[in-house]
């Protein structure tokens, strides 16, 4: 067992006798340390810092599996200079290096897009910035519009902040303007006639598909998202094969015969003089 003190390595002010006096008792510090502690787990000594009040704390590496980086902290006091010195407390406390837990954050923060399941509830906070009491303003012309005429609507509606914020969450998502699927499309969702756009502010960018053939069908698309099944791209038809292929692509099922139909015989010229041949 080392109990010969070492140079702090905790900046303290030494000043004052009764700090002084304290900062000595590093062998009384370190049997309480080892008290508190199991065996072997009380290592170096790692230097003393003031404490408000008379009382100062002395720091011993420790040997305990799992806490690397962490110290004992022992606290020592005393009523005045040259009275006796007393334990106050001994604890495990963290160093600048130690391997410590991550922050903890509320779970409300830890839920992810896709963690509720079914019977899973996820309320939403009264001071929740992504929403804003309807009846003052729902800062969207087709809400309130539509809010007017029924006579009645919701407790609160999403705030402007929160609707930027769905559209570039859409815009990056799988049917935005930059899928592989999109950039492969004969057309965009625009100019389709299964796109059903939405209502409010977000119409000019976004709608829904309505195409049950389609990869995105009934699902909140992008205007300038695309796929193979928009409703004006053009196949051209050169054989009932190539078509049947590019549906079913399955030969066994296409097993045709093609005839060619023969070309009429070319007509000869007709000279003055002669009748035309019936």
């Amino acid at each position: 067992m080392n109990s010969t003190p070492v140079p702090p390595a905790v900046p303290t002010d030494l000043s004052d006798p009764l700090s002084a006096q304290l900062a000595e008792a590093v062998d009384l510090a370190r049997a309480a340390a080892e008290e508190g502690a199991a065996d072997h787990e009380v290592g170096a000594y790692a230097g003393c810092h003031v404490e408000d009040g008379g009382a100062v704390t002395h720091l011993f590496e420790t040997e305990k599996p799992g806490y690397r980086g962490w110290r004992w902290a022992a606290t020592v006091a005393s009523a005045g200079s040259g009275e006796d010195v007393t334990i106050s407390e001994v604890v495990l406390l963290p160093g600048p290096d130690a391997l410590v837990a991550p922050d903890w954050v509320p779970w409300q923060q830890r839920v992810q897009a896709g963690d509720l399941g079914v019977g899973d509830l996820m309320p939403t906070a009264p001071d929740d910035p992504r929403l804003v009491p309807a009846y003052l303003h729902s800062d969207d012309p087709a809400v309130e519009e539509t809010a007017m005429e029924v006579g009645l609507g919701r407790v609160r509606v999403m705030s402007r902040p929160a609707r930027l914020d769905a559209a570039q969450r859409w815009q990056a998502g799988e049917f935005g303007p930059r899928s592989d699927m999109a950039r492969g499309a004969p057309g965009h969702c625009g100019t389709c006639g299964f796109y059903l756009p939405l209502d409010g502010s977000l119409r000019a960018a976004f709608g829904v598909c309505g195409n049950e053939i389609a990869p995105a069908d009934g699902h909140l698309v992008h205007a300038e998202y695309g796929c193979g099944a928009h409703s004006e791209a053009d196949v051209e038809q050169v054989s009932p094969v190539l078509v049947a292929d590019l549906i079913y692509d399955d030969n066994a099922l296409l097993d045709l015969d093609l005839v060619e139909r023969p070309e009429p015989p070319a007509q000869a010229p007709e000279t003055a003089g002669t009748a035309p041949a019936e």
